[in-house]
């Protein structure tokens, strides 16, 4: 009897090990998934409907910070400039540096460096058809600058109006403070890739490092749930009937405690 107790002792003192070992592991990824995310991420609210139907407006976006050199067609940036009023906003990079960025094609694309780029994200015009511009333009992008559309080419104002400023309507890349990865709120999860860029030079950036971060703080979870939960979960299982600690017994002094004389049988 003594040994199947200190066989029961010692799987208890095992599991305590590992449910505190589970909690503790379990904090250091959740805590550690959300200060990781703080540093690499910084959340905006869109302001405004112009880049629908990717992001509405007043989605909580997170913006990964980066530096404007790392910046790549197709990127949806946050940036900020003097000539557009000098608070931050949300566009889609369409041409960088050099390039030169025309519409529209006779199917009613973009073209950069005469390439046309299928944009699967425009929502349909007026008319039911999708242009990449209601607005003809023909721009070559100054070295260093970058030149952005809203999503939404009817109702945004981005490059296109200001094309008769400094720079053809382009911005610094020194302006942008981060590029978007995922919609937060609500929860839509990482952009879609905008793979029509993807052939031109350079290619398309890759996204950042929002899924580890989601991963990280749901098994940090489970593992601290899982953790806490053992303790009240082992004592529930040591109650049952006939499990340890019962306090039934078996065996030939099962009988000990009937009254003396008391006869058994007939």
């Amino acid at each position: 009897m003594s040994g199947n107790r200190s066989a029961a002792g010692g799987h208890g003192r095992l599991g305590s090990v590992l449910s505190g070992l589970a909690v503790a592991v379990g904090c250091v990824l959740f805590l550690g998934g959300f200060v990781w995310g703080a540093l690499v991420y910084q959340p905006y609210t869109v302001p405004s409907d112009s880049m629908t139907p990717t992001i509405a407006v007043g989605s909580r976006v997170l913006a990964e910070r980066i530096d404007g050199d790392e910046v790549r067609r197709g990127d949806v940036v946050v940036f900020t400039d003097a000539l557009w009023g000098s608070s931050p906003m949300v566009k889609r990079v369409v041409a960088v540096g050099g390039d030169t960025v025309a519409c529209c094609d006779r199917d009613g694309r973009l073209t950069v460096n005469g390439t046309a780029v299928d944009e699967p994200y425009l929502r349909p015009g007026p008319g039911g058809g999708i242009v990449a511009s209601g607005q003809e333009f023909s721009v070559t992008v100054p070295e260093g600058n970058l030149f952005l559309l809203g999503d939404d080419r009817h109702t945004s104002l981005d490059s296109r109006s200001h094309m008769e400023e400094a720079g053809q309507g382009s911005v610094p890349r020194s302006a942008v403070v981060g590029r978007v990865d995922a919609v937060a709120w609500p929860f839509e999860g990482l952009l879609e890739p905008a793979k029509g860029f993807a052939a031109l030079p350079g290619g398309a950036s890759r996204p950042g490092p929002f899924t580890a971060l989601l991963t990280a703080i749901g098994a940090g979870t489970a593992l601290i749930l899982a953790g806490a939960a053992y303790g009240p979960v082992a004592r529930l299982l040591t109650r049952r009937p006939g499990g340890t600690g019962s306090g039934k017994r078996s065996g030939p002094g099962a009988s000990a405690g009937s009254p003396a004389g008391e006869k058994v049988g007939t």
